[in-house]
């Protein structure tokens, strides 16, 4: 039996630390060698769908617990899962105060490396949204990257370079991101979907840091930012 791919390990990771008691931080920094599609809880039937297909899935195939869209995961992004307990402060204030954190964390990271990116307000979001309409760039809801949402972190012409999603229970609070590192063969994403009509719109709504800064090194200095903040 094949060992699970790390986009099922993370999974199950995130499940777990839920499954009980949330007493102080925990996280986990993930990098993919395999592609992967993650799918938000409330695409099912997608995820059923594609398991149904002759000869299954394109790929690995994860339906998440958290809400959102499509996300292709693979050797071009960096993940994080971060657990929180819900005595924490970023989880004190509501699901905003949160993204606001965890935004600004990896907006602060990747300035420090010179990629200049920002974590968007809500306030700055429908004309970030407008902006990109008027280039013919509509919101594709159905991937994680063809939408944003407050606090996610673009980059100077408002390409999507980080998204965000959160699970709270009543035993903690799990906070994920996945950063993009290099453009993901956006494709391959659209074609699993049958949304083969939106690849050029993905590709230019989203960035990457290599499109921005080449070689930027983050995946150590992604666990000490968090060391740092969340104690």
């Amino acid at each position: 039996m094949p060992a699970p791919s790390v986009a099922a390990e993370e999974q199950a990771w995130n499940r777990a630390q839920l499954a009980q008691p949330v007493t102080a931080p925990c996280w986990r920094v993930w990098s993919y060698e395999q592609p992967a599609i993650v799918l938000g809880c409330s695409q099912r039937a997608h995820y059923e769908r594609l398991q149904a297909t002759p000869g299954g899935p394109p790929m690995d195939l994860l339906l998440r617990e958290s809400g959102g869209g499509a996300v292709l995961i693979g050797p071009w992004m960096l993940g994080l899962s971060l657990v929180l307990p819900n005595s924490h402060p970023w989880l004190g204030r509501g699901l905003l105060e949160s993204y606001r954190h965890l935004g600004q964390l990896f907006a602060e990271l990747l300035a420090a490396q010179g990629v200049p990116a920002r974590a968007l307000p809500p306030a700055q979001l429908p004309a970030q949204q407008a902006a990109l309409i008027a280039r013919d760039l509509p919101v594709l809801d159905w991937a994680c990257f063809g939408n944003l949402s407050p606090w996610e972190v673009v980059d100077a012409q408002g390409r999507k370079l980080v998204g965000l999603a959160q699970r709270r229970r009543q035993t903690g609070g799990l906070l994920v991101a996945g950063l993009l590192l290099t453009e993901p063969p956006w494709r391959q994403l659209c074609e699993a979907l049958g949304r083969e009509e939106d690849e050029a719109v993905l590709r230019q709504r989203t960035g990457s840091c290599e499109m921005l800064v080449p070689g930027v090194p983050l995946v150590r200095d992604l666990g000490c930012a968090v060391s740092e903040r969340v104690g």
